[in-house]
């Protein structure tokens, strides 16, 4: 569709109501309204008010990124990713005139987002030679495999649904817009952020946050102490200004990743409520910080200049291959500023698995960073959201009142359910799906990209997506069930994964005799292979024989049919639940990690297509 561009007196008024509107959405400079800019309505995301935006021409130079790079685990995650861009480039749901790339880490050993991030400065050397030192980019780390969300496993959290949009929006659309006035206020370097959390913030009308200093620039946003445990902790030097504002540039004596509440108090890390006056804040919502209790500075994403890239691409270059995983934020942002110790390089304590050799890369980095500064863009008045587990999707998109009124969030988002859902409160919410009028969704739970016919019954707290259910079916309260399309000696296969929303599917044993540990929908995992009339043996388990998990567990049924699939991994939830039996003695079983692995991105891509052009016509004929 081709819009046109509003009017300088028409976009005075529309300005002038988005920033009365919300306390915590930053507006794009107006300047970016007098050209036509490609795209889709950017910031209808964020307010449900249309700022038009013309598709169909590429951006202006120096109107936005320069550079848009998504970082990816494997060489099937960036076929995933590459496969989803080029469809929303083609259906011009992007910016045009934009370099958009997939990097992906080398095979071998995990080696973390800091890994990525080097990774990422040799692939746009080899790409672009010198040119890139004068680019603006902005890098989004999403490998991994989304084990807390598995329902963003197969196709990539920076490719996430929201329940926002019409036709729907992901979370790279919402990224892109969030910082769509960073690149005209930035020098050449790189933006690093990662690809489930949400930045949100108010700031005055006629103020902008700036990248422009040398070293490394980052956001912090203040935070309980129990937040900050979690996160990376800003120890800032002291400021000359008595009164706090919602945007102030300070910089930063050291920063401790996910100190424990001792350690921030003995470097004091933490701000006492008598300093921080509410009255100092026009329009400041006091549910961005408890004021009666103290707290702390953390981070969000952080900004590094064209020197610092090339400082750390020539260590790289150096070591030539990286055998140990290395954390964007603890490895590097920890060797910077005055204050800065190399102690930390030996603290494995956050660490997934200590290779013999990190301790050594952690001590390089630090004394080749040692000396750069870190300024902190402190901003008083802004809130951090992350969404990168089942119970924080469900939360935010379910139940929390504040993201749902910041981003004006919805419980049927480009969709077809006649039976609808409440409109506060604790709500269902529908996501680009299809829904009998028969059918009930109970709140708190969550239906993507799914069909679900006239006697199906969606209990609490759920996720349901890519899913296909025709027939009667009940989903206890608490189920995740996630349908993939696979790919099988040339055939199309289909398999659902199943199992409680709660249930840990990271954690692992060392041996089978430990396998009683694990626990399925709140149920002794041994009890279940009962249920299933299965045993507990090495090859009922893939990958990894020392790392035995419900991830690499072979359970799921393999089916011809997407509602077969699901069919039978109800049956097997029920049958766990209801202390009945299942047996799944005469299907095919893989763990989701072998799901993964035969994944067909293109025929899930389609089957969203397909509900699209489904819903397009209904909406059409209405």
């Amino acid at each position: 569709f081709m819009i046109n561009a509003i009017s300088p007196k028409d976009r005075k008024r529309r300005v002038s109501t988005l920033t009365s509107s919300s306390d915590f959405i930053r507006i794009p400079p107006p300047n970016l309204f007098c050209k036509p800019v490609t795209g889709r309505e950017f910031w209808y995301l964020l307010v449900s008010f249309p700022c038009f935006f013309q598709t169909g021409k590429p951006v202006s130079a120096g109107e936005f990124w320069d550079i848009v790079a998504i970082t990816a685990a494997d060489e099937q995650q960036e076929f995933a990713y590459k496969q989803q861009l080029s469809e929303k480039l083609k259906r011009k749901e992007l910016p045009l005139g934009v370099q958009y790339h997939v990097f992906v880490d080398p095979a071998g050993a995990k080696i973390g987002n800091g890994g990525s991030t080097l990774c990422a400065l040799r692939c746009l050397e080899k790409l672009y030679g010198d040119k890139w030192n004068s680019f603006t980019i902005l890098l989004i780390h999403s490998g991994g495999y989304s084990q807390r969300l598995p329902n963003a496993s197969a196709l990539g959290k920076i490719f996430t649904a929201l329940p926002l949009g019409n036709p729907t929006y992901q979370m790279l659309e919402l990224k892109l817009a969030m910082y769509i006035d960073f690149p005209s206020h930035m020098n050449p370097g790189i933006l690093v952020t990662c690809a489930d959390d949400i930045e949100l913030y108010d700031i005055g009308e006629s103020e902008f946050i700036c990248f422009d200093k040398p070293g490394f620039t980052a956001l912090a946003h203040p935070s309980s102490l129990t937040v900050g445990t979690t996160h990376g902790v800003f120890v800032l030097e002291p400021s000359d200004c008595l009164e706090h504002r919602d945007l102030e540039y300070r910089s930063c004596h050291r920063f401790l990743h996910k100190p424990s509440i001792e350690k921030m108090c003995q470097f004091n890390a933490v701000c006492r409520p008598e300093n921080f006056d509410q009255q100092d804040f026009a329009g400041a919502d006091p549910a961005c910080l408890k004021l009666d209790s103290d707290y702390v500075y953390t981070d969000s994403l952080f900004y590094m200049d064209q020197k610092s890239a090339k400082k750390l691409l020539d260590f790289y270059e150096t070591i030539g291959t990286l055998n140990c995983e290395i954390d964007a934020y603890g490895d590097f942002l920890q060797a910077l500023g005055p204050g800065a110790t190399v102690e930390y390089t030996r603290d494995t304590l956050n660490v997934t698995r200590e290779e013999s050799e990190l301790v050594d890369v952690r001590q390089k980095i630090f004394h080749l960073l040692k000396g750069t500064s870190l300024n902190v863009v402190v901003l008083n008045n802004s809130k951090f959201y992350h969404i990168g587990t089942t119970e924080e999707y469900l939360f935010y998109f379910t139940s929390d009142n504040s993201l749902k009124a910041e981003l004006s969030l919805q419980s049927v988002t480009f969709s077809i359910f006649p039976g609808g859902t409440e409109c506060s409160g604790k709500t269902s919410c529908v996501i680009q799906s299809i829904l009998d009028s028969g059918c009930s969704v109970a709140p708190g739970s969550v239906v993507e990209y799914s069909r679900l016919g006239p006697r199906v019954s969606v209990g609490e707290n759920c996720i349901v997506s890519g899913s296909c259910i025709p027939t009667k079916a009940v989903l206890p309260a608490s189920s995740f069930v996630c349908s993939l399309s696979l790919k099988m000696n040339r055939c199309f296969k289909y398999s659902t994964m199943a199992f409680g929303v709660q249930d840990n599917l990271k954690r692992s044993v060392a041996t089978l005799s430990d396998v009683k540990l694990l626990q399925f929908f709140g149920v002794c995992f041994l009890s279940c292979l009962d249920t299933w009339n299965l045993k507990a043996t090495e090859e009922m388990f893939s990958g990894n024989k020392a790392c035995l998990s419900l991830w690499t567990a072979r359970i799921f049924p393999v089916c011809s049919s997407l509602s077969d699939s699901v069919t039978a991994s109800l049956q097997m939830l029920n049958a766990v639940k209801n202390k009945s039996t299942f047996s799944l003695n005469s299907y095919k079983l893989l763990s989701i990690e072998e799901m993964l692995i035969y994944k067909d991105v293109e025929d899930m891509i389609t089957y969203r297509e397909q509900i699209f052009l489904e819903i397009r016509l209904k909406s059409n004929l209405i």
